[in-house]
């Protein structure tokens, strides 16, 4: 017997009223930026708004990204998966004539936001600006996605939480441009700087920023570490004028607010990599149930917040999920948590990485490789230019010697993360840390198996080639008069070929 008019009717009613008692969900995600806020101990910024997020909310002082580079970051986190079992672990990949699709039973998570129907958005956060927070009609259109594997764009419904139906409740992703401001030359980094200067009063001052002790004090390098500190200035702005336009909506106390940042700051051993400069991410939630003012230091991954928001939202987080909701009665903190690097646009690479609550284990499993592989890239930065330039005038120390220019790798390092901040005395070859060194292996030897880690094997070259033909028939051949990506593509392969 087919419903009635009414009864379908009344359905339609009770559904859409039990949609709009849901919170909103609103993430914000930022590009290529550490945990460097106030409210996570830097000194030399303040960033009052996502400290007024930390002040409502909770904040994980251990979350790290299970992939340091934006593409197989955000296909972790759209899927809360990890991007080594779904496949989309290489960086920019199936973006050629050879796709990748998601497994069986994985699906994107603004699809099962829509389905609770739920309006689903991705944009900059504010009407009448982009995610540089530059003036932009309708926020600039769609925010970034990134994404290695196929997708639908009807995912996602607009731009902009305004075009939902009245009472209708939001997945908004605010995308921003974060470390990505300053641009990756000198030149870009004294503009921000200036800007910086014009629109706060005052700019960070290079000759007081701290670097990483395998960083040298250079001019190139503390100019650059101070516009990405003023990035951070302006990403802490843009955080506070999305606040500010959810409380004048009267929407802020319905709405869960996840922040935190896809990976680390891009740098010579941030960006890409899996030390704590690389992975370590801000992570605060604030919003309907989640504790004020409260500091959590169990480890979390990036990919959490899919679980996160699904549970907030009421929606049944798919049992194949390797998120977790950590804000759960019944969750038991992870002992370990994982990461992966993988290639990175034409570069080959495959590293991965276990951490617990003392120890971080990598493994290296090309170590006659060097550390700073060519690549087209981060090569064409100012920063690594010049570390390049002092490396052959012989002006680097010999610890910036060792970790950023051995011409190999260890195949193994560890480190006791919570003591050694910026990772660079490796304990792997201790005997007195033998044991410690066989249980991390083996936890890494069982996640690549449960995970069913799809970089166990190599690319396919035919894979490869279909994404390498992309950039050499766009965006690489452009800048690069010289193709220095091509040339790299044959070092990369004539490596492989001689076993390297």
């Amino acid at each position: 017997m087919k419903p009635t008019f009414f009864a379908l009717l009344l359905a339609a009613v009770t559904h859409s009223a039990a949609a709009a008692d849901r919170p909103n969900i609103l993430w914000f995600v930022v590009d290529d930026m550490s945990a460097n806020f106030s409210c996570y101990g830097e000194k030399l910024i303040q960033t009052p708004h996502v400290d007024r997020l930390t002040a409502e909310g909770t904040r994980f002082s251990r979350a790290f990204t299970t992939a340091p580079v934006c593409s197989p970051c955000r296909s972790a986190l759209i899927t809360g998966m990890y991007q080594t079992t779904i496949g989309a672990h290489h960086h920019r990949s199936g973006r050629g004539v050879e796709k990748i699709h998601l497994p069986a039973g994985v699906v994107p998570i603004p699809v099962l936001f829509q389905k609770a129907g739920y309006f689903t958005c991705i944009g900059s956060g504010l009407p009448n600006a982009n995610r540089a927070g530059r003036p932009a009609n309708r926020g600039g259109g769609l925010g970034k996605t990134d994404y290695n594997f196929e997708w639908d764009e009807k995912m996602y419904d607009s731009s902009d939480w305004a075009d939902r139906k009245p009472g209708q409740p939001f997945f908004m992703q605010v995308q921003l441009a974060g470390g990505k401001l300053r641009g990756g030359t000198d030149a870009g980094a004294r503009q921000l700087l200036e800007r910086a200067a014009r629109e706060f009063g005052s700019a960070t001052d290079p000759d007081k920023v701290t670097l990483p002790p395998y960083y040298p004090r250079d001019p190139v390098q503390l100019r650059d570490w101070a516009a990405y500190l003023d990035a951070v200035r302006f990403t802490d702005r843009h955080v506070g004028q999305v606040i500010a336009r959810l409380e004048t909506e009267g929407i802020l106390e319905q709405t869960l607010i996840i922040f935190m940042t896809d990976h680390g700051i891009s740098h010579a051993r941030g960006k890409q990599f899996l030390y704590d400069e690389g992975t370590h991410i801000p992570f605060v939630v604030r919003g309907p149930g989640i504790a004020k003012g409260k500091l959590r230091d169990d480890l979390i991954e990036h990919i959490d917040m899919a679980a996160i928001s699904l549970a907030a939202a009421g929606i049944p987080i798919p049992k194949s999920m390797q998120a977790r909701d950590v804000f759960a009665k019944d969750y038991r903190p992870r002992e370990a948590i994982f990461a992966a690097r993988d290639r990175c646009d034409e570069t080959v690479e495959h590293v991965r990485s276990v951490r617990t609550d003392r120890f971080l284990y990598i493994r290296n499993f090309l170590p006659l490789r060097p550390h700073l592989q060519p690549n087209a890239y981060k090569d064409g930065k100012s920063i690594v230019k010049r570390l390049r330039e002092m490396h052959g005038a012989s002006q680097l120390d010999a610890l910036q010697e060792k970790l950023l220019f051995s011409p190999t790798r260890p195949a193994e390092e560890l480190y006791e993360w919570t003591t050694d901040r910026w990772q660079v005395k490796n304990l792997a070859a201790d005997s007195a840390h033998a044991k410690t060194l066989a249980a991390m292996r083996g936890r890494l030897d069982r996640w690549t198996e449960d995970t069913h880690d799809q970089g166990r094997q190599p690319e396919p070259e035919k894979m490869y080639d279909s994404d390498m033909a992309v950039y050499l028939g766009g965006r690489a051949s452009k800048p690069d008069k010289e193709n220095v990506t091509a040339k790299n593509i044959r070092l990369m392969k004539q490596w492989a070929r001689e076993g390297k």
